[in-house]
């Protein structure tokens, strides 16, 4: 078992690189598969969610080549089966793109539930509808999903929520259909257009990503033989911007795109920090006690739901009362019971939670959640006073990469320690 020891507090100083979009990545790798060619990807996060989806590839039959650590080459010219290991698939949430890449080009897959952070209620209801509506026949027993179609037909689909993985799946299994599909209420976060973009590099015709209604004109085939570099991190850019303020440091962020990040930067003025933005690049500073705020996370543009646990350590320490109100997951504040052994004073009820503002935290054992908790925990011992241990990294793996270097190289004081 491993942990990360925190000890503070340190005024994070410096400059760090953004990784590729960790949310972005797991759907182009699951769109390969609608490829009859290779493909090359580049600027992939180094994170176990990958390793593990370039593993599902392979039992599907792709050949992956990596040239360096963010590099791989993929062949899925010679598919072998449409039966996903279920050991597999069953790790992490977006393993469910599998099932509409494999829809389009195979006609069938059978697949494992998808696992994941535990958030509350994530149905997948609004893929399965877009499925059935393209045509395929769709069941889900004993804990496996098993989709079957002739041929897809490409058809309307009205998503009844704004859903992200949703919108990507049935974009993903529209692909290849035969016709026109229109999605209409679609998600419009930034990975979504990648992968958009990642599809029409690679012969797709989609238009209108990024916006809430996607056109998708059915192609015979996706040849490949082209090279795609995944978008920078808009959440591991947003992570690192919030732990300047909570900090009271000074960081400058490189190779984002600040377009991204404009409902997070408006909240960190909002409390009272200073924001710099070069286009690639995004300067936060704060030499203050953070001013209270009230947020409600929203799809995109609105302030993310994975940031919400960062900007509560945020709050945790400002001036006066703040409430932050989930929209989206209805278990996003297990988190808050972590801080609070940390002596902040927080008091959440359903989907919101108030944040009485304390002068410190202090160091203390917490266990990490969920994904974006773990990082809100690393930010939350980089300014307490003591030794913070953090528990369950597993989760916080899955989503950045060489998160302690990175914090190491701009001042904290942070040592991953095998027990």
């Amino acid at each position: 078992m491993e942990k990360l020891v925190v000890t503070g507090p340190t005024r994070l100083k410096g400059e760090v690189e953004i990784s590729g979009a960790k949310n972005a990545a797991v759907a182009i790798l699951p769109a390969t598969l609608l490829i009859n060619g290779t493909c090359t990807i580049e600027n992939l996060p180094n994170i176990s969610d990958i390793k593990i989806s370039c593993e599902i590839l392979e039992k599907l039959g792709a050949k992956i080549t990596w040239h360096n650590k963010n590099c791989i080459t993929i062949d899925t010219s010679h598919l072998t089966t449409t039966k996903a290991p279920m050991d597999l698939t069953s790790k992490f949430r977006a393993s469910y793109y599998i099932i509409g890449a494999m829809l389009g080009r195979m006609g069938e897959i059978e697949v494992g539930m998808p696992g994941g952070c535990k958030l509350g209620a994530r149905p997948i209801d609004q893929h399965i509808k877009g499925f059935e509506l393209l045509g395929a026949n769709v069941s889900v027993e004993k804990g496996k999903i098993y989709a079957k179609a002739n041929k897809l037909q490409g058809t309307s689909i009205y998503m009844d929520i704004v859903s992200v993985g949703a919108t990507i799946n049935v974009m993903l299994s529209a692909v290849l259909a035969k016709g026109t599909t229109v999605i209409d209420n679609a998600a419009k976060e930034p990975h979504i257009v990648d992968v958009a973009n990642f599809l029409n590099t690679m012969g797709a015709d989609i238009r209108g990503a990024g916006t809430d209604v996607i056109k998708i004109n059915g192609v015979e085939k996706l040849c490949g033989n082209a090279t795609y570099s995944v978008v920078p991190d808009q959440i591991e850019a947003g992570t690192f911007m919030l732990a300047a303020v909570a900090t009271k440091g000074d960081l400058l962020i490189k190779n984002c795109i600040t377009k991204h990040l404009e409902s997070t930067t408006a909240k960190i003025l909002e409390v009272g920090g200073n924001v710099e933005d070069f286009g690639d690049a995004i300067r936060v500073w704060c030499d203050k006690k953070p001013c209270k705020a009230n947020i409600k996370t929203l799809p995109y543009p609105g302030f993310p739901t994975d940031l919400q646990p960062q900007i509560g350590v945020v709050l945790s320490l400002a001036n006066g009362t703040s409430i932050i109100n989930e929209s989206i997951w209805d278990s996003r504040f297990q988190y808050t019971e972590e801080l609070n052994k940390m002596g902040a004073k927080i008091t959440s009820h359903g989907k919101t939670a108030f944040f009485e503002g304390v002068d410190k935290l202090y160091g203390a054992p917490v266990c990490s959640s969920d994904l974006r908790a773990g990082a809100a925990l690393v930010i939350a011992g980089t300014v307490a006073e003591g030794m913070t241990e953090i528990y369950n990294i597993e989760h916080i793996d899955r989503g950045y990469e060489n998160i302690e270097e990175k914090f190491r190289n701009i001042g904290a004081n942070i040592k991953r320690i095998s027990e």
